[in-house]
C-alpha cells in the first residue's frame, strides 16, 4: 500500500459524432469542426441543436467488433471506445472497470415490457464488464456532470492504495427525450449551438459520446502523463444552480494543487467545464480568479461536442491529453467576446504551445465540483 506512488493515464480513445476513434476526432477538432447539428425533430421536441451519433454509422463500426445484436446504442458506444485499449493492455485478475455515466440506459424505461433493472447503472456496468472478461466487479461513478473526471480520481486512489493494479475507465451518455425535456424545462437549452463564455450565450447544447482511458502505476514508454493531484468538493449550493462565489470549484482547485505540491505559476492550460449557461460560466471565471489562475490559457470543448453529461469530463481529459502530446491548444469554439464579468484567458484560436502541466475542472448539479492536475513526464 503506497499512497504516494505515481499513477499514469494513457491509451485514450473516444467515440463521438466527429469520429469513432481518437485520431479522427483530433483531426476534426484542429479543423474547427463541430458535431452539433440542427435537429428538426427529436421525440416531442422540435427545432433544437444537439450533437448526435448516427445510428447507421455506429452499427457499421460495431459489426467490426461484435455481431451480437443485444446491445443498446450506449453500450455499443462504450464497447467501441474501450475495445482498442483492451487490445493493447491485458486485463488481469486485479484489473477493474470503472463506468462513469449520469443517465446510462435511461431510454430503456420507455419500453414498459422490460424490467426496470435493465435500465439500472449496475446492469449496464456488468454487461460491459462481462463483454471484456473482467474478473473483478465493476465500479459505477455517477455524480452528475463531474462523473467522468471523478472516475479518474477514484481510479488513481484505488491503484495507489493497492486495491487494483490498473483501471480501465469508461464514460458515456446518450441523448434521450428524458434528458432533453429536463434541460428544456429549466429553459437552459440554447437556441443556437452553445457559445461558452461568450456574451451572446444563452444555454447548453446537449450531446452524446463515449470515452475510455487506461490508468496504472506502470510508466508508459511514450506519451507518459501522470495524474499528480485531484480534489472534489461539494458546496451543496443548489439542486441545479452553481455557487455565485465558485466556492466548491475554488476549493477543488486548491485541493488539487496541494495534492500535486506544485506552484500555480507552472500551469500551462485549463480545460474547463464551460457549459455556456449564464451562471456556470460566471462561476468558473470567479473560481479561476480566486485561485489566481485566470491568466492561464483556457478553453471549453462544449462548442465542438455539446454537453455530453457524465461523459464530458473524461472526453475532455482525452482531448486535453492530445493537446499535451501534440503541443497544440484548441480554440474555445463559439467564443468571440467575453460574457463573464472577470477576465479569463479564453482561447480564440488554435495555438502551438508546449504543455507540461494541465488542469481539468468540472462542475455539476447539486453543487458537485472536481479538479485534476496532470503532468507530462516525457
Amino acid at each position: 500500500m503506497i499512497a504516494n506512488k505515481t499513477i499514469y493515464i494513457s491509451d485514450a480513445n473516444c467515440v463521438t459524432p466527429l469520429g469513432f476513434d481518437l485520431e479522427a476526432n483530433w483531426k476534426a477538432l484542429v479543423k474547427g469542426q463541430s458535431g452539433i447539428q440542427f435537429q428538426e425533430k427529436y421525440g416531442n421536441l422540435s427545432s433544437i441543436y444537439a450533437s448526435i451519433i448516427e445510428d447507421e454509422k455506429l452499427n457499421e463500426s460495431f459489426l467490426k467488433v461484435s455481431n451480437e445484436n443485444t446491445f443498446t446504442k450506449l453500450e455499443k458506444m462504450l464497447i467501441l471506445a474501450l475495445h482498442p485499449i483492451i487490445n493493447k493492455n491485458k486485463v488481469t485478475e486485479k484489473s477493474v472497470l470503472i463506468l462513469s455515466t449520469t443517465k446510462g440506459n435511461i431510454s430503456l424505461l420507455e419500453n414498459q415490457e422490460l424490467p426496470i433493472e435493465e435500465a439500472q447503472l449496475a446492469t449496464l456496468a456488468k454487461k460491459i464488464n462481462t463483454f471484456f472478461g473482467f474478473k473483478t466487479e465493476p465500479i459505477v461513478v455517477s455524480n452528475a456532470c463531474v462523473s467522468g473526471v471523478l472516475a479518474v480520481s477514484v481510479a488513481k486512489r484505488m491503484i495507489q492504495f493497492g486495491a487494483y493494479e490498473n483501471a480501465f475507465v469508461i464514460a458515456g451518455d446518450e441523448i434521450s427525450e428524458f434528458v432533453l425535456s429536463g434541460f428544456n424545462s429549466f429553459q437552459a437549452m440554447s437556441s443556437l449551438p452553445c457559445a461558452p463564455y461568450d456574451e451572446s450565450r444563452n444555454g447548453v447544447t446537449l450531446g452524446e459520446a463515449a470515452a475510455a482511458v487506461y490508468i496504472s502505476s506502470e510508466k508508459p514508454t511514450e506519451n507518459a502523463v501522470a495524474i499528480i493531484g485531484d480534489g472534489a468538493i461539494n458546496d451543496a449550493n443548489h439542486i441545479s444552480g452553481p455557487s455565485r462565489t465558485g466556492e466548491g470549484l475554488f476549493k477543488s482547485i486548491e485541493s488539487a494543487f496541494k495534492d500535486a505540491n506544485i506552484s500555480k505559476d507552472k500551469l500551462d492550460y485549463i480545460s474547463a467545464h464551460g457549459t455556456a449557461t449564464l451562471y456556470n460560466d460566471e462561476m468558473e471565471a470567479t473560481a479561476f480568479s480566486r485561485s489566481h489562475i485566470d491568466t492561464v490559457a483556457i478553453n471549453s470543448l462544449k462548442g465542438y461536442y455539446g454537453h455530453t453529461l457524465g461523459a464530458s469530463g473524461l472526453l475532455e481529459i482525452v482531448i486535453g491529453l492530445q493537446s499535451v502530446y501534440n503541443e497544440e491548444l484548441l480554440a474555445s469554439k463559439g467564443f468571440k467576446n467575453s460574457g463573464v464579468s472577470i477576465p479569463i484567458a479564453i482561447l480564440k484560436e488554435n495555438r502551438k504551445k508546449e504543455i507540461k502541466y494541465f488542469l481539468k475542472t468540472a462542475s455539476g448539479f447539486g453543487g458537485c465540483n472536481t479538479a485534476i492536475l496532470f503532468e507530462k513526464i516525457n
